[in-house]
């Protein structure tokens, strides 16, 4: 187990290839006990210009052999799955989630290195005839500032690292100040890998978040985190006309049909609820039952409710670690409180684990509906209101009736009578009999409406960090 002096010795931001000394830290806490256990580097909105210029100076060269590029991607996945064992235990230390699901966290960004190293980019011809020769080809931009969250600070980190270095590009990350020991672990153990400057880590305090942004190096900015950050994050790329991608929040709906097996499809339904406690922007955040299953179904997810081990991280047999930090803690119980305070009943429970750190009870609600806060805002917590609908239109029309649209899905003993009802939910990505079944590295992922702008992920995450160029001219037949 990695202990808490290797945690702060390795804490140094990475900019060129080395440490960047800053002369203040912030403390980081365990969420499983709610005390700080580590010190992350402070870096000053001042000291981005030295990291902005390495990462610029790292780009001149960086962009010119793509095949290289490819082949250091490959490397990196490689170094990161020979050193899980090491990184693992510091992302569950910072961020609650259990050992295994911070396992899974680095083999995920091994697998994204590894599909844009190896993802072919077709050339676009338009035109070699006899007369002319006309060709769209993809440059990189440049510099990208890269913003993530604190649920899963490696993942979509590596949703941007991967495609963004492939094209071309080099790239400062600034990992969430909840979560940000992980990320500059994988940064130290990935030097050597790039060239220096091509990839950096940045940790802070506000105001570092809006210094990435309004920096005048970078061409891009991509961020990952709420709405009401996301709008700011907009203002602040605007002013010098810096491309953006927005992967914001999401009330995600699942419309269950009266046709289901309720006991089959139960625990696919409450993963995708709770995995990671609840923390993710596209898990199931609202449940549509039809009435003639309904109670049947809310038994059923509470009886899995009542089951699960909820624990410290490093816990052996953990499901469900605490919610990450105490802000999110405190909205979850508030949430709830409101929602049993205007008559809904929490079937299984309802209320914070007494002891250290920020543990909840996974929790379900009944008797809920459109209206109350519970059902209208994103909990981001180990929470589900599941609501009672007669008439499936309906249902599909309270489902978009959110200013998110992230993810949504749709489940019924008939897959291909789901499969009609899927266009007419208004989200980047609709399952059917399962939820989230798209995020892959090869498929598209986005948000409508107030869930984002842009996507990640496959060609078109890929296109998202570069800029369209005409070459043009004689014949080359």
């Amino acid at each position: 187990m990695t202990s808490t002096d290797s945690l702060a010795l390795s804490a140094a931001a990475t900019s060129n290839g080395r440490d960047l000394l800053t002369a203040g830290t912030f403390g980081v806490i365990n969420p499983a006990t709610g005390e700080v256990f580590a010190q992350a580097p402070s870096v000053t909105p001042d000291q981005l210009d030295e990291v902005f210029a390495a990462a610029q100076n790292a780009y001149t060269s960086w962009r010119i052999d793509e095949e290289y590029r490819r082949g250091a991607l490959r490397q990196a996945a490689d170094v990161i799955e020979s050193r899980i064992s090491e990184l693992a235990p510091i992302l569950t230390f910072e961020q609650g989630k259990s050992l295994a699901d911070a396992t899974m966290e680095f083999h995920a960004a091994a697998m994204w290195l590894r599909y844009y190293a190896d993802l072919e980019i077709p050339r676009e011809i338009i035109r070699n005839d006899a007369e002319a020769f006309e060709e769209v080809a993809r440059r990189p931009l440049g510099v990208v500032s890269a913003i993530t969250p604190w649920n899963f600070p490696i993942t979509l980190a590596m949703w941007k690292i991967a495609p963004a270095l492939r094209a071309g590009n080099t790239i400062v990350v600034k990992p969430s100040p909840y979560t940000p020991l992980a990320t500059l672990a994988l940064a130290r153990i990935l030097r050597g890998t790039f060239p220096d400057g091509v990839l950096n880590v940045v940790t802070g305090p506000d105001p570092l978040g809006a210094t990435m942004v309004s920096h005048p190096v970078p061409r891009k900015v991509s961020f990952t985190g709420s709405t009401a950050v996301g709008r700011k994050v907009a203002l602040g790329a605007a002013d010098d006309l810096k491309r953006v991608t927005l992967e914001l929040g999401g009330n995600d709906p699942a419309v269950i049909l009266g046709d289901v097996d309720v006991e089959k499809i139960a625990p696919s339904l409450f993963r995708s609820a709770f995995n990671n406690n609840g923390q993710i922007c596209l898990a199931i955040k609202r449940v549509y039952a039809h009435e003639s299953i309904q109670p049947q179904l809310v038994e059923a997810l509470s009886a899995i409710a009542r089951s699960v081990k909820v624990d410290d991280g490093t816990v052996e047999g953990t499901e469900l670690g605490p919610i990450n930090n105490k802000p999110q803690f405190d909205r979850v119980k508030e949430l709830i409180a409101d929602a049993v305070s205007n008559g809904a009943r929490a079937t299984a429970g309802g209320k914070p684990i007494d002891r250290d750190g920020y543990f909840h009870q996974p929790t379900i609600l009944d008797h809920v509906d459109d209206g109350m806060r519970i059902v209208d805002e994103e909990q981001f917590g180990p929470v589900l209101p599941i609501i009672s609908f007669r008439d499936e239109a309906d249902a599909i029309i309270r489902a978009n009736r959110s200013e998110y649209g992230l993810t949504a899905s749709v489940w019924s003993g008939d897959a291909d009578h789901a499969a009609r009802l899927a266009p007419q939910f208004d989200a980047g990505q609709v399952s059917i009999n399962a939820h989230g079944a798209g995020v892959l590295p090869h498929l598209p992922f986005g948000g409508h409406k107030h869930s984002g702008v842009g996507v990640e992920n496959g060609p078109w995450g890929l296109h998202s960090f570069t800029e369209l160029q005409v070459i043009a001219g004689p014949s080359r037949q």
